[in-house]
């Protein structure tokens, strides 16, 4: 081999090792690109309410992991306002960086009181749930416009050892009062599975209303029957929430019926911080 021969050759090595090596980095990038878009995401955490259970956000939290985002669906004791917003609240200091915290139904109150001491709350999103001003109550704030119609569908109350009790709706009833854009199926598969909340819950006073200190946002659908549209409506303005979504024809799961409108709403709320 001649020295020009030979020269040629050193090139052509080179070149081939400097594409190799960028393609390898390249690569390595975007392997490594979800990771760190993922590190920079807040964790969102959701909360649900009475007669449900953490699955009611899986069409959500389907949506949310594929994105990227850190989640945590908690299992809502549904015992009192404040023992529950406790636990909810021993899991949020036990995640770093922000957080938006979602509440549906009796969930909205639990995660109103669980901010208390939680300063990487930084966005509220309420689902079909309860935004209470201080002094406020499950029963008092559905009940204070027409069109709930959850009292008639309960079953007899389950007595509790401690003289307390645990409140389901009948499952006959179940569909046409909670989730009536769900499929039958789905519905009682929910009704038979459905968590049951204690009377004193629901009639527990919020002694917090963080939606004052921290940005909030909200969806709902106009065929609630638990929480009539005009209780959600008046809380939502009362918070000055930063986007209102109102779901056409939606019943109170509508995370479950509309989960692509709340999963939006919800990365809004993210975005925001």
């Amino acid at each position: 081999m001649n020295r020009l021969t030979f020269r040629n050759s050193i090139r052509v090595l080179l070149i081939v090792a400097l594409f190799l090596g960028t393609t390898i980095i390249t690569t390595l990038g975007d392997t490594m690109h979800p990771a760190i878009a993922q590190a920079n995401k807040p964790t969102i955490v959701l909360v649900h309410g009475a007669f449900a259970e953490s699955s009611s956000w899986n069409g959500v939290l389907s949506q949310l992991i594929a994105k990227g985002y850190p989640t945590v669906a908690v299992a809502n004791p549904l015992r009192g306002v404040q023992s529950d917003a406790d636990y909810v609240s021993s899991v949020l200091k036990g995640i770093d960086g922000s957080i938006v915290l979602v509440g549906h139904s009796y969930g909205g109150m639990v995660i109103t009181e669980a901010v208390d001491g939680n300063e990487n709350v930084k966005a509220l999103v309420y689902v079909a749930g309860f935004a209470p001003e201080v002094g406020e109550t499950a029963v008092e704030l559905s009940g204070r416009y027409p069109g709930g119609t959850l009292g008639p569908t309960l079953a007899p109350p389950v007595e509790l050892p401690d003289g307390g009790k645990d409140l389901y709706i009948q499952q006959d009833k179940f569909h046409a009062q909670f989730a009536a854009d769900v499929p039958v199926s789905d519905a009682q598969l929910m009704a038979s599975t459905q968590r049951p909340i204690t009377e004193a819950a629901l009639n527990d006073a919020a002694s917090e209303a963080a939606w004052k200190s921290i940005p909030s946002w909200f969806i709902y659908g106009d065929r609630d029957l638990n929480i009539p549209a005009a209780a959600h409506s008046f809380m939502a303005e009362r918070a000055n929430s930063r986007e209102t979504i109102v779901v056409n024809g939606a019943s109170h799961v509508v995370m479950i019926s509309h989960p692509d409108a709340v999963a939006e709403i919800i990365e809004h709320a993210a975005a925001n911080n």
